[in-house]
């Protein structure tokens, strides 16, 4: 079952999941078995600290049900933990009251400091008072600068604006709303952004059905696909950066590579997200920091662009991390090694491994990842 699948079969009943990845034609289980981020892990978690019960066929050949009562070490094995233990085949999920429509804003920022400074405080707020969904993401200059969210009369100048200034921050945000909140919706707005940093005149926004919203980087599939930009190598590298050293990351991969670049390719996504929303039982691994940055490298090898090359820019990524001292996570990581899985797991590598004993001890399930080898 996809995710969008899912959203269709939930919405007609009036009700929703409530944290979603950006992409809906995943399946459950497999974002389950990482996580599932995206733009509302901020205020609800990620996809896998909002299950209430799985059922899962275990590496013995068990059907097992499981939940935080019920097998508990099986339960937090399995959520985020990379298909090792089990293959989910019924997930029961939280739901909440569906929104039928998203007032969803994109906000432009010259300034780095600017651009965190307002992306940490909106993501601290209560969830009566804060926006529903937070990301941000960068133009920058030596890649393709996508104008099309904003109004046609505008697109001309953001494109001026990535051109003089190299990068530009983007804020992405959203509220929703349905038919009773409708007459205050654009008093909150202006109350959420009345205090916010950016320049006057550089936010922009569009009114959308809660469906198209969630359901957005769909268009940017169809997009692709047409122009035959889809079906390509995507070396794509997603990393968790601690909130402390976001400046030193910032300077040192964001101006001191991706900037130097002679051309960048595709999305890089970045915005923070709060720690005490994971479920430290679980298998998936994030930074120590109270406040860490969701950073994803999401760039296509097409063109000019040799797949080999954004390989070796994602190895000098983590190769600076590593030399600075910046203690990062992967997320969706492709380590070959065991002593790198060892490192990844830190604390929780023991129970990893116990838990593979008792769930899959001759080591059937997922065996390409190498994490036993």
């Amino acid at each position: 079952t996809m995710w969008v699948e899912v959203l269709e079969a939930a919405v007609g009943k009036g009700v929703s999941p409530v944290t979603w990845t950006d992409y809906l034609y995943l399946s459950v289980g497999g974002t389950l078995s990482n996580a599932g981020i995206g733009g509302q892990t901020f205020r609800h978690g990620p996809q896998i600290s909002n299950v209430h019960e799985l059922d899962v066929i275990t590496g013995k050949g068990e059907m097992m049900t499981c939940s935080p009562n019920l097998n508990p070490q099986l339960f937090y094995g399995v959520l985020g933990g990379l298909g090792q233990f089990g293959i989910i085949t019924r997930a029961r999920i939280a739901l909440d009251h569906a929104p039928t429509r998203v007032k969803w804003f994109r906000i432009l920022y010259s300034d780095f400091s600017s651009f965190t400074r307002d992306q940490e405080r909106l993501i601290s707020m209560a969830s009566d008072l804060g926006v529903d969904f937070l990301e941000g993401q960068l133009m920058m200059s030596n890649g393709i600068v996508d104008t099309s969210f904003f109004p046609l009369s505008d697109q001309t100048r953001v494109a001026s604006l990535v051109n003089d200034h190299r990068i530009i921050y983007v804020l992405e945000v959203a509220k929703y709303y349905d038919s009773t909140t409708l007459p205050i919706i654009d008093q909150v707005i202006d109350i959420l952004t009345r205090t916010l940093g950016f320049t006057s005149g550089l936010m922009f926004g569009q009114d959308v059905p809660y469906f198209d919203f969630l359901n957005r980087v769909r268009n940017e599939e169809d997009k692709l696909r047409s122009l035959g930009l889809w079906e390509v190598p995507h070396p794509w590298l997603n990393i968790f950066v601690p909130r402390s050293r976001i400046l030193d990351f910032h300077d040192g991969v964001i101006k001191g590579l991706l900037l130097n670049q002679t051309s960048t390719s595709g999305v890089t996504l970045f915005y923070p997200t709060n720690r005490n929303k994971w479920n430290n039982r679980m298998s998936a691994m994030i930074p120590d920091d109270d406040v860490f940055y969701v950073i994803g490298f999401l760039q296509s090898a097409s063109g000019s662009h040799n797949w080999q090359e954004l390989e070796n820019l994602n190895d000098k990524i983590i190769q600076f991390c590593d030399t600075s001292g910046i203690m990062i996570k992967e997320y969706l990581m492709h380590y070959t090694r065991k002593e790198d899985w060892v490192k990844h797991f830190r604390s929780k590598w023991d129970e990893f491994l116990r838990r593979k004993i008792m769930f899959d001890p001759k080591k059937l399930l997922s065996p390409g990842q190498d994490i036993f080898n």
